[in-house]
């Protein structure tokens, strides 16, 4: 099951192979994502799970604050994707890929 927070990659549709940040749980099947460039918090998409792929990374920074305020900054959504994808970086050229 997702969790809110979650980032995910995508696998289906226009924007495979891009990253975003779960901000919402619609039901089992459904989830709701933004990753708040392209697609900004107030415009999220609707993604059905089956066309992501669900990562363990959980940003803590987005989780506070949706829980605080129901609401989270599109640069914080930014923020979270980019410390993500640089860390998968630093950890491929350790690995020499």
């Amino acid at each position: 099951m997702p969790q809110l927070g979650q980032l995910v990659r995508i696998i289906r549709g226009r924007d495979s192979g891009k990253y975003a940040v779960v901000i919402g749980v619609e039901d089992q099947r459904f989830v709701w994502i933004a990753d708040g460039d392209k697609r900004k918090f107030d415009q999220p998409k609707k993604k059905n799970l089956i066309h992501l792929e669900l990562l363990e990374a959980i940003s803590s920074e987005v989780v506070d604050s949706l829980n605080e305020s129901g609401r989270v900054t599109n640069g914080k959504l930014r923020y979270a994707l980019n410390k993500y994808v640089d860390l998968m970086k630093s950890e491929a050229l350790e690995k020499g890929e």
